[in-house]
């Protein structure tokens, strides 16, 4: 007897909860984070040159230049070739010299456009979705495309190495950097908050930058028609200043919960100029100059945009690279090369000392 009574008190119980589930909806399982269960699924790269597709050509109609656009969005670029299974969509908001801000919230715009964060709130409305990919930071206090652009002065004007003057700062233009990009990370998490998304239903992913150069290349090439660079200033940047940039985004990655991959050494041995002759070897383009575009005034201030930019082949290396990383749950990983050349995701675990 006492046991039927306890079932129906328990049955009891019970009915109001199943009643509310009635009146909130038709199934009593919750909806998905985002727009909802049926919504189509997408991947978003934001951040800067290195994401956008600099370098790699077959850029977008609307961001080669045209109306002041110069995002050069490639179709080329890295988050296009990441395989993401499950995946309806992938976006490209990522823009050529994009700072932290304006991949957050801002009321910036550059080369016309605003802010990443809040392209990004428009797309998951839409559809659901599972990654947000990010590169950023070398256009903010580091100035990295800068850097590059006074060793080329120091090797054209034949005066000391750059990195005498630059290795003082380095450490702490980038030390200065890092909660600029905690800030922008925080803001791409508060946009995907405000549209129903919780921190565990996405992906967030944060990576780093990649050595365009190398002191190991045939010194005929350490020209004009190559890479106009002295070689030490070409050693400091692959061996200190892309290192130390890559350990203060980590350190961003790490404060806001975001994945972390690391692309400091991605480029070993296919850096610009390091194949010689064989330049199909090669992972980032050498001093490239759009001589047609140095006729046209609107277009001559980017005739070198596309210098030392990972080019097409090593966009597709980073995003297989990227591909094998989304697909595990690992916190951090190093894109280094295997056995047959080509780019694999290690986890930090398993990673030897560089």
């Amino acid at each position: 007897m006492r046991s039927t009574l306890r079932r129906f008190a328990a049955l009891v119980m019970v009915l109001p909860l199943l009643a509310l589930l009635l009146v909130v909806g038709d199934s009593p399982f919750p909806e998905p984070p985002g727009p909802g269960r049926d919504a189509p699924t997408a991947a978003v790269a934001l951040g800067d040159s290195t994401m956008s597709g600099e370098g790699a050509g077959d850029y977008e109609p609307g961001t080669d230049g045209e109306a002041g656009n110069w995002c050069h969005r490639s179709r080329a670029a890295q988050i296009f070739k990441t395989p993401i299974p499950d995946v309806d969509r992938v976006f490209n908001l990522a823009c050529s010299g994009s700072n932290a801000e304006q991949v957050g919230l801002t009321d910036q715009v550059r080369n016309t456009e605003g802010s990443q964060a809040r392209q990004l709130a428009a797309i998951a409305r839409e559809h659901r979705v599972t990654a947000v990919v990010v590169a950023v930071g070398a256009n903010d206090d580091p100035r990295f495309s800068d850097v590059l652009g006074q060793c080329l002065q120091a090797w054209f004007q034949r005066r000391a190495d750059c990195s005498d003057v630059l290795a003082d700062q380095w450490r702490e233009r980038v030390a200065r950097m890092t909660p600029k990009v905690e800030r922008a990370l925080r803001d791409i998490r508060s946009v995907l908050r405000d549209e129903g998304y919780t921190d565990r239903s996405y992906t967030l992913v944060l990576q780093s930058y990649a050595s365009p150069v190398s002191p190991d290349l045939p010194a005929g090439l350490q020209n004009l028609a190559g890479c106009p660079l002295r070689t030490r200033d070409m050693r400091w940047v692959r061996d200190t200043a892309v290192g130390e940039l890559s350990a203060a985004l980590r350190t961003a990655a790490l404060a806001t919960d975001a994945r972390f991959l690391d692309l400091s050494r991605a480029g070993e041995g296919h850096e610009a100029c390091a194949g010689g002759d064989d330049q199909g070897t090669e992972w980032f383009t050498r001093l490239t100059v759009d001589f047609d575009g140095l006729r046209d005034q609107g277009r001559a201030p980017h005739a070198l945009q596309e210098s030392f930019h990972p080019n097409a082949r090593g966009h597709e290396q980073f995003g297989r690279c990227l591909g094998q990383f989304l697909a595990t749950t690992d916190r951090a990983a190093a894109c280094v090369a295997g056995e047959d050349g080509t780019l694999r995701a290690v986890p930090e675990r398993d990673r030897a000392p560089a």
